[in-house]
């Protein structure tokens, strides 16, 4: 019963919705065609892409609800002009001198016809000459190609000066060539390598041979010296960048770098050889497994990871390992615990070394302890300072020394801890330096006093003594 009225209602509305829809449809046709018309007619009134140009704003103005572009108006040349009344510019310009009335004759002559022609020419000749003085000074202060440039003579102690510092190779002179091996095989730390062999090889219960002694020290340094020369020829562009090593003989081109893997070759594979054939396979392994990690593991690691410090104290502890299995012919504790008191050492010797090499190991590309991690280096050096009171202490229990090296060692061991400990208290280049001084005099020192503890075998003792006190036997009857 209330569908004929609804239906009624909405008709009604829809038809009212439809005419009104119908009325308006032209007028919005006829304000289309009009703003397409005035867009047309008006370009200035598109739509461009400056208007979404937001980082441009500078050059976009806002006038009446629409976007303009605004060009930048170009300036006008301004020109100067220069009043011929002003004073400054007579001021640049030299006045011609007034003529000396003494110099033409004074009296009825100067009025006379036939003389005024004669001053006119001086007067203009001498207008000509201070003109031409004039033009010749301002081409001296404005350097026109007039007149050519000085041109300054080098001396020559300025061309041998200027000469010296350029690049260039280097000749090899024959004289001075035991100096750049010397350099070149690092001598002083191959002297330090040798000594900590040594006294292994005279720390070990056994009898002293000297010809052994000399062959295991000479194989040793031959190992060194190679180890250092391929690490050096390795190293050259970034020693060139590093006051400590600028003067090496690669990276002045003293000697071209097959002349040094020649040199590391001559000393690499007679030492090795030497050790293995002379002394023991054991000595000769020792050797090539320290020339591998320190040119193959420490010399790449440097500008890797700070590992390189482990990895270079195990490399530096070989040596005294070395001296005891050349005299031994074996591994044992005693060799271990040598090898220990190397690498504790090194630990204070090196971090305190490289503290105060900082900027020179940054320039090279070196991640050393003292440049990226700081506070880890001080730890390091007071922690294996103190580990070295610990091996004293374990020596006479292995028995490798008497229980009086621990006691006379303490003292010397107390100091250097000491002064890591200052070195980690204060972290600067004073404390640094003292650490490092102390360290190079601590080590010998400390196998010193061991050796003058070593306890021996009885075996070596009854071989140490005279003739004269061996016990007389007798044969059974």
């Amino acid at each position: 019963m209330y569908k004929t009225p609804c239906s009624r209602l909405s008709g009604f509305v829809g038809v009212s919705v439809k005419q009104k829809l119908a009325r308006n449809v032209p007028r919005c046709n006829q304000i289309a065609r009009s703003l397409i018309q005035l867009h047309r007619r008006d370009p200035s009134n598109w739509l461009t892409y400056q208007h979404f140009n937001f980082l441009k704003r500078q050059y976009v103005s806002k006038n009446t609800s629409e976007l303009h572009q605004r060009a930048i108006p170009k300036q006008a040349p301004v020109l100067t002009i220069v009043d011929e009344r002003d004073d400054s510019v007579e001021r640049q310009v030299e006045r011609v001198p007034t003529i000396n009335p003494a110099a033409t004759d004074a009296g009825p002559q100067a009025e006379d016809a036939t003389h005024k022609p004669q001053d006119k020419l001086s007067i203009l000749k001498h207008t000509a000459e201070n003109a031409a003085a004039q033009n010749v000074s301002v081409s001296h202060m404005t350097g026109t190609p007039d007149e050519p440039p000085h041109v300054r003579v080098e001396t020559e102690e300025e061309k041998q000066a200027r000469l010296d510092r350029q690049w260039k190779q280097l000749k090899v002179d024959r004289a001075d060539l035991p100096d750049i091996y010397a350099r070149l095989s690092k001598i002083k730390l191959t002297a330090l390598v040798v000594t900590t062999a040594a006294a292994g090889f005279a720390m070990a219960p056994v009898p002293f041979d000297p010809v052994m002694f000399f062959v295991s020290s000479l194989g040793t340094g031959l190992a060194s010296c190679a180890a250092n020369s391929i690490n050096q020829y390795f190293e050259v562009p970034f020693d060139s960048n590093m006051n400590r090593t600028k003067n090496r003989p690669l990276v002045r081109g003293q000697i071209s770098p097959l002349h040094a893997v020649s040199f590391a070759l001559a000393c690499g594979v007679p030492g090795v050889a030497l050790l293995t054939l002379a002394v023991n396979p054991l000595t000769g392994f020792l050797g090539a497994l320290n020339i591998f990690l320190y040119t193959c593991c420490y010399t790449p690691l440097k500008r890797l990871s700070i590992t390189n410090t482990w990895v270079g104290a195990v490399v530096g502890a070989i040596p005294p390992v070395m001296g005891w299995t050349a005299a031994t012919g074996c591994l044992e504790p005693g060799a271990l615990l040598l090898g220990g008191f190397l690498y504790s050492w090194q630990f204070p010797h090196f971090n305190a070394l490289s503290w105060n090499l900082r900027e020179d190991y940054s320039r090279g590309g070196y991640r050393m302890m003292s440049v990226t991690h700081p506070a880890m280096c001080k730890r390091v050096a007071l922690r294996h300072s103190l580990g070295l009171i610990g091996l004293s202490t374990l020596a006479p229990v292995l028995d490798v020394t008497t229980w009086t090296f621990p006691i006379i060692s303490l003292p010397i061991n107390l100091y250097i801890s000491y002064l890591a400990f200052r070195f980690y208290h204060k972290g600067d280049r004073s404390s640094a330096r003292k650490l490092f001084f102390c360290s190079l005099w601590h080590l010998p020192m400390l196998l010193l006093l061991a050796l003058t503890c070593k306890k021996y075998s009885s075996n070596q003792e009854g071989a140490a003594l005279p003739r004269a006190f061996l016990p007389l036997t007798f044969p059974a009857s």
